[in-house]
């Protein structure tokens, strides 16, 4: 797919993914006569046979429209590297991902507003943002939070008609916890039990690049960039345009601007390969360098999971995937589960964590993973069973299993994007260092306790389930099983949850209207910029922060 007309443009989108469409669409819709050109590396999946459906979203994994990109050996975990999905497609990370509509909380913005001290990226600053990008999917839910117009359409279990049997069953089983019921997760203040919330329209998978017009924004697909061009200008050096792979350049104009937009793993490749970046790693791969900026690629992190399998114990009934009577075609709408569940930690065990990673410092109750407090972890229980290759094990999808996972939403390790390579189509170099310190560590057996409560231990899950299924060789652990038991359960089981972030960090590597230090023109803006994690999906916080960033190219635009 081609559709370039122009010889210079206004704005070159490098990566037609979520951020990339949507800052296309904002800045034709400010001026219909701008010349905006989207460069993306993947095909047009508007008419892809598995893109639309969510249960098929698993097709996706591996295919055609995925890097199908792997970590490092993480030496953290069982030395084993693990799959990291990277999305080549224009709509991006949309076209394969659960479609959790989860924000985070406001918690999570503050810290990353402290950081870059600038408040437009705390939870009240992208709040505007927020909404813009929204259609809820209640008229009647509060409009200061919620938007009703947005492109993005939302959805809960129960608007989209899902009944699931194991409803009440489970929110009465985090109930017996300590977890109360919340009626909305998107305001800010997630911690509790609520329902799950989705980006469907009518049961189906929502493309930004259709849900955001591209209405004359010139698209090439299926093209690599293999450098942004770099120029001297009076301040230093210019962003002029880019180089396709095959030598092609394409150009911005006088006073244009290059937005890159390639994701956590791809942006901060292809910052290093045009020059910018650390010296050292450079000059590995005779690369010149342009711009001194040794943190390209540093900072690095992306929330870990891991799955826990259960084996029902009244599975005629018709409780999960598989079985002939889970069989209502509205659970064909969205993920099969009702519930999202996001809690803090203990603080006494968490100060001891924080102080063995920060050199047996006294922790107080104003740092920063404690004040609030934080909310630092994601449950979950799951009407099917996927997955289980990871740790050995196969199970059938027969409705005679479930799955839950527990998610590290605050984690403190930190890993690396980096060169492999001089060579454009080359994977860069992976490792979110998973479970490196500590206080990740600590976080997790928390999140693996909890879960052993829910399911082991209230009166709802002994009734629900016969067993845990294990991995060959590992026994089943209770809340109050050990520290190196759990640990050696994670080693194995801990997975990418999907969420790259902060490889290009704002207030690093960008300033807080996301321009490149030591570059005129060149911007970026995706998920690669978020300094801090977050406790959230990272598409709406994505879709959010595009929108913002639109708004503040055209404001320095020329009047």
């Amino acid at each position: 797919m081609e559709s370039v007309t122009e010889t210079l443009y206004d704005y070159i989108i490098i990566g037609g993914g979520t951020a990339g469409c949507v800052l296309a669409s904002r800045l034709r819709e400010y001026d219909a006569s701008l010349a905006v050109l989207v460069i993306e590396a993947g095909s047009d999946v508007t008419n892809h046979a598995h893109v639309y459906k969510p249960l098929e979203s698993a097709k996706l994994h591996f295919s055609d429209i995925d890097y199908k990109y792997f970590t490092t050996p993480q030496n953290h975990l069982d030395g084993r590297p693990r799959y990291a999905c990277g999305v080549k497609a224009l709509s991006g990370a949309v076209t394969i991902n659960s479609g959790g509509w989860i924000r985070g909380d406001a918690l999570d913005y503050a810290e990353w507003a402290r950081q870059v001290e600038d408040d437009r990226w705390s939870y009240k600053g992208l709040l505007p943002y927020f909404r813009r990008t929204e259609h809820h999917f209640d008229p009647d839910a509060d409009e200061e939070q919620h938007g009703f117009n947005g492109p993005m359409h939302t959805s809960s279990v129960t608007t989209s008609g899902r009944r699931y049997p194991l409803c009440e069953t489970i929110r009465d089983a985090w109930k017996e916890i300590g977890l109360k019921e919340i009626p909305d997760a998107n305001n800010g203040a997630p911690q509790g039990v609520a329902e799950l919330v989705e980006n469907r329209r009518d049961g189906l998978r929502q493309l930004t690049s259709v849900a955001y017009s591209l209405n004359g924004v010139h698209i090439i697909t299926e093209k690599l960039v293999s450098r942004i061009v770099l120029s001297d200008g009076n301040l230093g050096k210019v962003a002029t345009g880019v180089e396709l792979i095959g030598g092609r350049q394409l150009n911005v104009k006088a006073g244009g601007e290059v937005l890159l937009c390639g994701g956590a793993y791809r942006s901060p490749q292809v910052l290093m390969l045009s020059g910018i970046g650390d010296k050292t790693v450079l000059s590995q791969h005779g690369i010149p360098q342009l711009v001194d900026l040794p943190a390209v690629g540093q900072n690095f992190h992306d929330h870990q999971m891991i799955f826990r399998y259960w084996k029902l114990r009244h599975p005629e009934k018709g409780l999960a995937m598989g079985s002939e009577n889970f069989a209502d075609p509205a659970f064909e709408k969205g993920n099969p589960m009702d519930w999202l569940a996001t809690t803090t930690v203990p603080k006494e065990g968490l100060k001891a964590a924080i102080a063995k990673d920060e050199g047996n410092i006294t922790v107080d109750d104003d740092h920063v993973l404690l004040k609030g407090p934080r909310s630092h972890l994601e449950l979950n229980v799951l009407y099917a069973a996927f997955g289980a290759e990871q740790i050995g094990l196969e199970i059938p999808i027969d409705g005679t299993s479930i799955m839950s996972y527990c998610m590290a939403c605050l984690p403190t390790s930190r890993g690396s994007i980096t060169l492999g390579s001089p060579d454009p189509i080359a994977p860069p170099v992976i490792d979110p260092n998973y479970y490196a310190t500590e206080t990740d560590r600590f976080v997790m057996r928390e999140g693996w306790r909890t879960m052993s409560r829910l399911m082991l231990e209230t009166p709802q899950g002994k009734d629900l389930i016969a067993g845990e299924i294990l991995p060959h060789g590992h026994k089943c652990l209770s809340s109050d099983a050990s520290d190196d038991d759990i640990d050696a359960r994670v080693k194995i089981g801990g997975v990418s949850c999907y969420h790259p972030a902060a490889s290009c960090s704002m207030g690093k590597v960008v300033d807080s209207r996301c321009k490149v230090f030591g570059v005129q023109g060149l911007r970026v803006v995706d998920a690669s910029v978020i300094p801090v994690p977050l406790a959230a999906h990272y598409q709406s916080p994505v879709f959010a922060l595009a929108e913002q960033a639109a708004d503040l190219i055209i404001a320095e635009r020329p009047s």
